[in-house]
C-alpha cells in the first residue's frame, strides 16, 4: 500500500500545497518537504516563507529549503533517506540526472495541462489565453527533458467563459492533488504503466514576464478578455483610465457592436454589469472587475457609479 512509501516532496507555491496536504490525508506524510529558500516580499522586503514551508511547518512536516537542488551535499542527504519516489508540484528548479535517478521509482510530477498540450511554467494562462474550451492536469513520470516523460493518468475540466487563471490553477491543484494520489496507488498496486507522450500536439507554456501587461486596443474583443482572463490576478494587465492607472480584473466580448465613431479603448457606457469599451474590428469588450492601486477590487457598476464615469473616456 502506499502507506509504505518513503517519499520527498518538492513544491513551492500555493498551487502544490492541496497536493502535500492529500499525501497526508492518505498516511503517506512526505519524509521530507523540499521547497525554495525564502525570498524578500512587500514593502518591507522581509523575508516571506513560500505557502508549502509554511504549511507543512505548521504541521511538523521536515523541510528543507536549498538554494540549488543539484547541490552535492543536499543530493547526499537525501540519498542517506532513501527514498522509494518523489512527488513532485511546481517545484521551481530543474531536476539534474542524479535526483532523477535517486529514488527507487522514480519522480512523479503533477502538471496542470492536458500532456503534450502547454509543457512549460505557464500552462494555465496559456490555455486560457488561447481559447482552448478545456484542460486538465497530467501525472507523469519525470526525465531529463521539460515536462516530457511518461504519461501516467489525465482528467480534464472545461475552462469557464470569465474564468481567471487563479480561479481555474486553484480548481486544478485540487484535481492534480486527487489524481496524484490515485496515480501512486495504480503504480504501488502495479495496475498503472507509464506511456509515451506523442510526438503530436505539442505546445509551448514559456514562463511569464514580471509587471502588469498592456493591452493593444486594435486587437478583437475576444482576443482581449483571452489576455485579461489568463493574467488575472498575477501579473495582472494594466491601463490608464482618465489619467490614473487601472487594473483589469475580468472581461468578457460583448455581442453588440462598436459605433463607427468609437476608437478602439473608448468607453461606451454600461451593458448590464459590464463596462463596455470598443476595441477593434467593431468589437465590444465587457470589463467586468478592476482594481485602482491601493483599492478593492470593483465591479464595473461599483467603479462607474463611484468615479462618475461616462461615455468617452479612453482606456489607454
Amino acid at each position: 500500500m502506499i502507506g509504505d512509501l518513503r517519499l520527498l516532496f518538492f513544491g513551492t507555491p500555493e498551487f502544490a500545497v492541496p497536493t502535500l496536504a492529500a499525501l497526508v490525508a492518505a498516511g503517506v506524510p512526505p519524509r521530507l518537504v523540499v521547497s525554495q529558500p525564502d525570498r524578500p516580499a512587500g514593502r518591507g522586503r522581509r523575508l516571506v516563507s513560500p505557502p508549502v514551508v509554511r504549511w507543512a511547518r505548521e504541521r511538523s512536516l521536515a523541510v528543507a529549503q536549498p538554494e540549488r537542488v543539484a547541490e552535492p551535499s543536499f543530493l547526499a542527504a537525501l540519498e542517506e533517506l532513501a527514498p522509494d519516489l518523489a512527488v513532485v508540484v511546481a517545484y521551481g528548479q530543474i531536476f539534474p540526472p542524479a535526483l532523477l535517478s535517486l529514488p527507487r521509482l522514480g519522480c512523479v510530477n503533477v502538471h496542470a495541462s492536458l500532456l503534450p498540450r502547454w509543457r512549460g511554467a505557464a500552462p494555465v494562462q496559456a490555455a486560457i489565453a488561447a481559447g482552448d474550451p478545456e484542460t486538465g492536469v497530467t501525472t507523469m513520470l519525470m526525465e531529463e527533458g521539460l515536462d516530457s516523460g511518461p504519461l501516467l493518468l489525465r482528467r480534464a475540466t472545461p475552462i469557464g467563459e470569465t474564468e481567471t487563471a487563479g480561479e481555474l490553477a486553484a480548481r486544478l491543484a485540487t484535481l492534480g492533488a486527487e489524481l496524484l494520489v490515485e496515480s501512486l496507488r495504480g503504480l504501488v498496486q502495479g495496475r498503472l504503466e507509464p506511456v509515451p507522450q506523442p510526438a503530436e500536439g505539442v505546445t509551448r507554456a514559456p514562463k511569464l514576464p514580471r509587471g502588469g501587461q498592456r493591452l493593444d486596443w486594435s486587437q478583437p474583443a475576444t482576443l482581449l478578455a483571452r489576455r485579461i482572463l489568463a493574467a488575472s490576478p498575477a501579473p495582472g494587465v494594466e491601463a490608464e483610465l482618465v489619467g490614473r492607472p487601472l487594473r483589469l480584473l475580468r472581461a468578457r466580448p460583448l455581442p453588440a457592436l462598436a459605433p463607427p465613431s468609437a476608437m478602439p479603448g473608448t468607453v461606451i457606457g454600461m451593458e448590464g454589469e459590464a463596462l463596455a469599451v470598443a476595441a477593434g474590428e467593431g468589437t465590444v469588450l465587457g470589463l467586468l472587475e478592476l482594481q485602482r492601486p491601493g483599492r478593492r477590487v470593483l465591479t464595473a457598476r461599483e467603479l462607474v457609479n463611484g468615479e462618475r464615469l461616462g461615455a468617452g473616456a479612453c482606456l489607454r
